[in-house]
C-alpha cells in the first residue's frame, strides 16, 4: 500500500464529538481516522475527497488521553 506521508499522531486534531482524528490533505479536505480504528491497530488515515492516504505514527499509550474524551 502506497502512502503519501507518515504523520505523527500529535500533528492530528482530535474531535471528541466524532471520535475522529483529522489532518489537512493537500487537496483541501482532511485525512481522517477513527479512534477505534487506531485502538484496533489500524494506522492508515484516508482522505474522502482524493486517493491519498497517510500512515499515522503512534504508540498505543499515545491514545490513552483520548479514550475518555
Amino acid at each position: 500500500m502506497d502512502v503519501y506521508d507518515e504523520i505523527e499522531i500529535e500533528d492530528f486534531t482530535f474531535d471528541p464529538a466524532t471520535q475522529l482524528f483529522h489532518h489537512p490533505c493537500p487537496c483541501g479536505d482532511k485525512f481522517a481516522i477513527a479512534l477505534d480504528d487506531l485502538l484496533d491497530g489500524e494506522d492508515i488515515a484516508v482522505c474522502p475527497s482524493c486517493s491519498l492516504m497517510v500512515r499515522v505514527i503512534f504508540e498505543p499509550e499515545d491514545l490513552d488521553e483520548y479514550v475518555d474524551q
